[in-house]
């Protein structure tokens, strides 16, 4: 089997860990709920274009509510995602937002779905737990902000209703089509935002290419690789590859940002980052 479609895999997860990062070069006054409306305006409409023309979209057959539910869900994850970078840094709100996420994932299908999580999910959660509690119990940190926190872990919840909400409409569209006109539906959603918050920001070339990076890297290109790939390669695979992305977030947090975290803050990263891997790596050694 060739390598190239665990390249793109990889890549794809690569470039969404740089997603908080990025949003920490733009000035004070750039808003997130701004920066949210631009990302999904850029990535939602330069895909939808690529998929008008190539004939992907079929307007009067779409399946409109499950594209409505999706985007409403993406929309509040990525205002709540970059609230939260903004108010405790990069690597602590990509992990406990990305490192939440399952837990939330497995307790609605358990209440709502009536699906019986499995010994696996629950010792993910443990670790996601005590992760989470190592992070509000530090004290005296500058990085470490539990409003911040709080919108992370709302942002997982959020996140963990969009892969609900999504599978429906995945059953109906293919993936790519499917996300572009989720993200534009997404941006009409935030639009209302431009004429609410300051924008003045974005007269700066400098600014305007960086929401471009947003919306073209982290969410167009980024998702076709990770489609490409996954197309290819198996789905366990891909979530292991998958944790490139909080890793990256962490990194570049740490080591581009400058952000100055504790040993208890280490601990509670490692463990969020643990859980995932007990659950990408649990899971796929259960289907075998």
């Amino acid at each position: 089997m060739s390598v190239l479609p665990y390249i793109f895999v990889l890549l794809g997860a690569i470039l969404w860990g740089t997603t908080g990062t990025a949003q920490t070069f733009l000035p004070d006054n750039a808003h997130p709920f701004i920066i949210s409306a631009g990302r999904s305006t850029v990535g939602g409409f330069s895909l939808l274009i690529i998929m008008v023309l190539w004939r992907k979209i079929k307007f009067k057959t779409w399946p409109w509510k499950e594209t409505f539910y999706a985007a409403i869900c993406i929309a509040l994850f990525q205002l709540l995602f970059f609230s939260s970078v903004k108010l405790t840094g990069v690597a602590i709100a990509s992990v406990v937002a990305i490192g939440s996420a399952p837990v939330f994932s497995g307790i609605i299908e358990w209440l709502f779905l009536k699906l019986r999580p499995s010994r696996i999910w629950a010792i993910s959660t443990v670790f996601a737990i005590v992760g989470c509690l190592f992070l509000f119990l530090n004290k005296g940190e500058i990085t470490i902000n539990p409003i911040g926190i709080m919108y992370s872990l709302i942002a997982g919840m959020i996140f963990a209703l969009y892969t609900i909400s999504s599978k429906s409409l995945l059953e109906k569209e293919e993936a790519i089509p499917a996300v572009a006109m989720t993200f534009s539906v997404s941006a009409l959603l935030l639009m209302p935002f431009f004429f609410i918050y300051d924008v003045s920001w974005l007269k700066e070339a400098g600014n305007i290419g960086i929401i471009f990076y947003l919306g073209l890297a982290t969410t167009s290109i980024a998702y076709v690789l990770y489609a490409r790939g996954l197309n290819k390669i198996p789905s366990s695979s891909a979530l292991t590859l998958s944790l490139a992305e909080p890793t990256t977030a962490a990194i570049l947090g740490v080591f581009i940002v400058g952000e100055n975290l504790s040993t208890m803050s280490w601990i509670g990263i490692l463990l969020l980052l643990g859980s995932i891997v007990v659950l990408t790596i649990g899971s796929k050694s259960t289907k075998k």
